[in-house]
């Protein structure tokens, strides 16, 4: 991993993602008009901090695990339409590099998301660290990207009769993270 002389925030040593304190979302325009938004229920990650401060994170999202609040969709979502949730059932993020940017973060990574996999940035907000409830600091963090569909092999397009289409191209992914680092 490359990274511009930055020293992490927190303390060396791995930093476990707590998937009871976080949450992956995304929206996306729908009919062009609104936007439908859901979640990710089930992912893993770790944030490795170097005894230099250099920062590495590696996550893994089970793409079966959408929730959009509707189960028709969500089972569209996952078929051969959209995620091919059988062939391919995890998503997965890999970091390459981190930069300051202002007070907050870059953090760019290989994203590969139905066997296709594409460089992205992730803006990064550092909320800080707390001591915890007696089992080890915690660290919390807000992520956002924007990625296309289409360039991970989502090409489905559904034409409205009026023009545009009924799920855009651009989707919005939201991470609200809080990891801890075990006493």
């Amino acid at each position: 991993m490359t990274t511009a002389t930055i020293t992490a925030p927190i303390a060396a040593g791995t930093w476990n993602i707590d998937t009871a304190h976080s949450s992956i979302g995304f929206s996306v325009k729908h009919l062009m008009v609104s936007k439908v938004r859901g979640n990710f229920e089930n992912f893993t990650g770790t944030i490795t901090v170097a005894e230099d401060g250099t920062p590495s994170v590696q996550a893994e999202i089970d793409v079966t695990s959408i929730n959009t609040g509707n189960e028709q969709r969500d089972g569209h979502i996952r078929s051969a339409d959209f995620f091919d949730a059988e062939k391919f059932p995890k998503a997965t993020f890999v970091s390459t590099a981190v930069r300051a940017d202002g007070d907050d973060y870059v953090v760019t990574g290989d994203f590969t998301l139905k066997g296709v996999t594409k460089s992205v940035d992730l803006e990064l907000e550092f909320n800080g660290v707390n001591p915890g409830m007696g089992n080890g600091p915690v660290a919390g963090f807000e992520a956002k990207t924007v990625l296309s569909r289409k360039a991970f092999g989502i090409d489905i397009e559904m034409p409205l009769e009026g023009g545009g289409v009924v799920v855009g191209d651009k989707i919005t992914i939201t991470l609200e993270i809080e990891a801890g680092q075990p006493a």
